[in-house]
């Protein structure tokens, strides 16, 4: 495993949120690893609302922008001040000038000498003189450009020029791998989906305890876990679902308008067999699918979500579960996943998982997601980099 590098990664959003992603599960195993990382909390990509949740984000940030780096699992956070108006060109200039020099300190007083540049938003291009990187790796997970509050034009300018100064470009979807390809030499340019803590999720095929909140509801119960964006998850699609199987219960478990703070569930969860259930600690996520019939990714078909290989496909099927998403192109030849467009597809999908389903085919599908962990994962880049 690669390990005593330096590493600066610009992520896309907080260190402390209600949901990590990959950028947090891959950082704090490089930690693990006896690597030193620098983690900068999100440059401020989408304008900001004067939601609870927006507020109460630039308040803390700006007490902690105040303040050097502060250690949080293993990983130096470094909340810099920045302006989130990245379509101003005086922003963007001010935001050239004061994120290097900050950067720069936070990176010396962790004695980070030309450390690996791993930025997850081409942003991180401001860095490159001040930090002198030994190694720029652009981590493309989403595309953030088609996300409907973030300025596309500078994003899509500055992405244009970090894909081509970037050693690597790793991809987690065939989409945005397809798109780099027209940035940069195709030999620099890797594929690599998202993966899971395989490990953790397989302890839903275990005997234990059903999260109480899922347990009190009547199965079959059709779970999604995860963030409920307008943006990204299909609420009508869902609706429409529920209506037409009252005898189905769908659980929605995660935070309510993360990174969509315009998101409206009132008529979906006026709905008396559709229940949000709130947010679970990430270790408390198996005893929530162990009761579950079937897991689901009803995403919206956008040119956002076209490009998305989610998280949650290796999660659910660590746990065992029968898998029916809506039609993304990442999804829709891998085995055990079930696609469906429109909401008797859809149905007429998840009435299949669920007379297909058995026990041996809930291990099966666990052993086969097991290939798709954090620890493969590791060794996939150790060997990327060692041959770079």
């Amino acid at each position: 495993m690669m390990s005593e590098r330096g590493i600066v990664c610009a992520g896309f959003n907080d260190w402390k949120t209600e949901l990590w992603t990959n950028q947090h599960h891959l950082m704090v195993r490089l930690a693990a690893e006896g690597n030193r990382v620098l983690f900068i909390e999100s440059l401020g990509l989408r304008r900001p609302t004067l939601g609870r949740r927006d507020v109460f984000r630039m308040v803390r940030r700006l007490h902690h922008g105040l303040t050097g780096p502060h250690e949080h699992d293993g990983v130096h956070v470094l909340s810099p001040l920045v302006m989130p108006l990245h379509q101003n060109r005086v922003a963007r200039e001010a935001n050239a000038r004061l994120l290097p020099a900050v950067v720069r300190r936070a990176a010396r007083g962790l004695d980070l000498s030309e450390p690996i540049l791993w930025a997850f938003v081409p942003q991180a291009e401001v860095l490159l003189g001040a930090l002198r990187p030994s190694r720029v790796i652009y981590h493309c997970v989403d595309d953030i450009a088609a996300h409907p509050r973030i300025d596309t034009d500078s994003f899509r300018a500055s992405e244009a020029r970090f894909a081509a100064r970037a050693d690597h470009i790793l991809c987690s979807a065939p989409v945005l791998a397809e798109r780099m390809r027209t940035l940069a030499p195709a030999e620099r340019v890797h594929l690599l989906p998202n993966v899971a803590d395989t490990e953790e999720f397989a302890k839903a095929l275990q005997e234990g305890e059903i999260d109480a909140d899922i347990a009190a509801l009547p199965a079959p119960r059709l779970v999604f876990a995860g963030a409920i964006s307008a943006v990204k998850v299909d609420l009508g699609l869902l609706r429409a679902v529920a209506r037409r199987r009252r005898d189905w219960t769908i659980a929605l478990v995660g935070p309510v308008g993360l990174g969509d703070p315009g998101t409206d569930v009132g008529s979906l969860a006026a709905e008396p067999n559709v229940h949000l259930i709130g947010s679970r600690r990430y270790e408390e996520l198996p005893s929530v699918l162990r009761g579950a019939a079937v897991g689901l990714i009803p995403y919206r078909r956008t040119v956002l979500t076209n490009s998305i290989f989610p998280m949650k496909v290796y999660e659910y099927l660590a746990a065992g579960l029968p898998v029916v998403a809506t039609r993304l192109p990442s999804l829709v030849d891998l085995p055990e996943i079930s696609v469906a467009e429109g909401a008797d597809a859809f149905a007429a999908a998840v009435d299949r998982a669920m007379a297909e389903d058995s026990p041996e085919r809930r291990k099966r599908r666990s052993s086969v997601a097991g290939a798709h962990s954090w620890e493969s994962r590791l060794r996939e880049l150790d060997v990327i980099l060692t041959a770079a």
